[in-house]
């Protein structure tokens, strides 16, 4: 069993980015600019935002963090929206989910100018992305196939089992898995928290990537020898003599399930050190142009 470190390799970009963005501005070109909007103080949310603002710093980025209260109103958000749209210095920004419950994430989203839009949630993107055409690609998938690309783990002709149907992670994961690329050209079965008698499919999974949203969810028993296991979930649950007072743990039951794999993401310092990175590349690439 070899672990999956996604620190390690998010180190490993960063520091590609930065060279990219020292050669950038060596060269007299814009450095990438990176907005964050945040609406309410969601904890998760926060520690995210915070978390992303670092990583443009450790890279050169320019970042910017737009905060607001809880209760400001729809319209005043797509006017916030709209206007980043029209700002030449912003390259790409997100406006972090949640939103509070008065306000419709589709309606903002599908707002965003497509070619700002660097977490790849815009219809015109997934559109492109199903297509197989150049787009902004989400970042947690996108970050996934990057792991799997730089441990060099073969896929093709595999069976890829995803468990979660998110537009955000498990959609675009089997999109992106089924493709004809390199660290793609799987046979994908998607699963949810519908699908019946879903072990008979976790079983047969060569490479199992479980985004559901439940801890411990895949057991021992749901894996066969050798698979590959991606775990997206993180939960904080409770344990006694931390400092915190809880730890955090996945939508796999890591101890249990470890020893059958041939390789996993243990969580933390899996997926989500990719998530981030591949946020700054799409920011990178927005700020060169898609295809440039």
């Amino acid at each position: 069993m070899e672990l999956i470190d996604g620190k390690k390799i998010s180190a490993q970009i960063k520091q590609e980015l930065a060279d990219e963005v020292a050669r950038l501005k060596a060269e007299g070109h814009k450095i990438p600019h990176l907005v964050a909007v945040l609406v309410g103080n969601d904890p998760a949310s926060e520690t995210y935002v915070a978390s992303k603002v670092k990583a443009c710093q450790e890279v050169g980025f320019k970042s910017t963090e737009l905060r607001y209260s809880a209760d400001m109103t729809e319209a005043q958000l797509l006017e916030v929206v709209d206007k980043l749209n029209k700002d030449a210095d912003v390259d790409g920004y997100i406006v972090q989910l949640p939103l509070p419950a008065h306000i419709s994430e589709q309606k903002v989203l599908q707002a965003i100018a497509p070619e700002k839009d660097v977490d790849g949630f815009h219809p015109c993107n997934v559109g492109k992305m199903v297509s197989g055409l150049p787009a902004y690609l989400p970042a947690t998938p996108a970050g996934i196939v990057e792991l799997l690309k730089r441990y060099q783990i073969p896929t093709q002709g595999k069976h890829c089992v995803v468990i979660g149907r998110s537009n955000i992670v498990g959609t675009p994961m089997a999109v992106l898995m089924s493709r004809k690329s390199a660290y793609a050209d799987c046979t994908v079965t998607l699963c949810h928290s519908r699908t019946r008698n879903i072990k008979d499919y976790t079983l047969q999974a060569d490479i199992l990537v479980v985004a559901l949203g439940k801890p411990h969810f895949v057991t021992a028993d749901m894996v066969k020898e050798g698979a590959v296991v991606v775990d997206v979930g993180i939960h904080r649950v409770p344990a006694a003599g931390t400092k915190s007072g809880f730890r955090l743990t996945g939508d796999v039951d890591f101890e249990n399930v470890a020893p059958k794999c041939s390789y996993i993401t243990p969580v933390p310092g899996g997926v989500g050190p990719m998530t981030i990175v591949s946020l700054l590349q799409n920011t990178l690439q927005a700020c060169k142009g898609l295809e440039g």
